[in-house]
């Protein structure tokens, strides 16, 4: 469990799709309040949209395993509530995340306005090598945009963040988002594990965890990748 906690260990299943999982990536999903956090954590781990969703209460996680080069990997994706009464409670669950998904309601600009404050939140309690993605959620209320899509690639690009723009309703580019996200994730858990792996050969006693400075932006188009059966940790609270 401390591992889970911690973002990356190795577990074994007993009739699962998968019996061995090689790492465990945990992922905050964070934001404001009814931009849809809990909508794409449905979407993408259970291919699910509730339309009588409530807000979220807490936090609470749901899990889907994906392969990723090679790899089996465990996404614990962390839902965390969007509103200010349970920041301070929700601020612990930044600890040991390797990735965080930042969403806004592209029909909502005060949410776009917030981002800025969630991304100086999230370095504040997070490890400098988290891998952040801008997410633009409602794409498919186009008549009802507040946020054009420049401006969120513009501050995308100036905080070193990756970005795309999903639906959860629809689906559009939700899983492509998820597995960007949990690629790039990758990258920096096999560089970290080489570079600590050299340390320990040359003498070295380990690396601190690897800052992952000013990532180029990258506007997410799509990719196919493998993905498992899904597995239900948590009823839909949205």
């Amino acid at each position: 469990m401390n591992q889970e906690m911690n973002g990356v260990g190795t577990e074994s299943y007993q009739g699962n799709a998968y019996d061995k999982i090689d790492y465990v990536f945990k992922v905050v999903v964070i934001g404001d309040s009814a931009v849809g956090k809990s909508q794409l954590l449905s979407r993408f781990t259970k291919n699910e949209f509730c339309f009588d969703s409530k807000s979220t209460i807490g936090v609470e996680f749901q899990t889907r395993t994906v392969t990723i080069k090679g790899k089996v990997i465990k996404a614990q994706i962390w839902d965390t509530a969007g509103q200010e009464r349970y920041r301070a409670v929700t601020s612990a669950y930044y600890r040991g995340a390797l990735g965080a998904m930042l969403v806004y309601d592209i029909t909502k600009r005060p949410s776009f306005d917030h981002v800025a404050r969630w991304v100086e939140e999230l370095r504040a309690h997070a490890d400098n090598s988290i891998v952040i993605t801008l997410i633009g959620n409602k794409a498919d209320l186009v008549d009802l945009r507040a946020v054009p899509t420049e401006d969120a690639i513009e501050f995308a690009e100036n905080q070193g963040l990756f970005f795309s723009e999903t639906s959860a309703l629809s689906g559009d580019n939700v899983d492509t988002a998820f597995f960007r996200l949990l690629e790039e994730i990758y990258g920096v858990v096999s560089k970290k594990t080489l570079e600590n792996g050299n340390g320990r050969s040359n003498g070295g006693g380990g690396g601190d965890a690897i800052g992952l400075k000013g990532s180029k932006i990258d506007v997410i188009s799509g990719s196919e990748l493998e993905i498992s059966e899904m597995k239900k940790l948590s009823a839909c609270s949205c």
